[in-house]
């Protein structure tokens, strides 16, 4: 991120200007530290307006990370776990990108198999296997 970049994708690099980073309080325990020291980071991410984004990427981004995004269509991430700022602030923008990243890449179509001769006669083994079983624990038939 040197180079006032983010890269996420081959495809997608997303200026920094972009981001909207916000320190606030952390919240739980830690004594008095916590109470006076503002380590918490937000970024956010307006995915509805970025310029940087083709219209098939954005549609994507909407549609996945639909239950992610506020009314305005910007994406919130949230570090807390260190004291230190930078390191919040490097964990939220690590975690906005493979947010992002998972979201945008597309699964490729499955192809349709068949189970091998092998793999049915396997199957239809396990089951005459299992019928014997069930038929052995049967009571015998009544004598007449």
């Amino acid at each position: 991120m040197p180079d006032g970049y983010l890269d996420i994708t081959p495809n997608l690099r997303v200026p920094v200007s972009e981001l909207d980073y916000r320190a606030t309080r952390s919240g739980g325990p830690g004594g008095q530290h916590v109470n006076t020291s503002s380590t918490r980071i937000e970024v956010w991410w307006d995915v509805g307006a970025s310029p940087t984004l083709t219209e098939v990427q954005r549609a994507r981004l909407l549609e996945r990370l639909a239950t992610r995004l506020d009314g305005d269509g910007r994406l919130r991430v949230v570090a807390s776990q260190s004291r230190s700022q930078l390191r919040n602030r490097e964990a939220a923008t690590a975690r906005l990108r493979e947010i992002v990243a998972a979201a945008l890449a597309v699964a490729k179509p499955r192809k349709r198999t068949r189970p091998t001769r092998a793999a049915k006669a396997a199957r239809l083994e396990a089951k005459r296997r299992r019928s014997a079983t069930k038929r052995e624990r049967r009571p015998p038939p009544p004598d007449e």
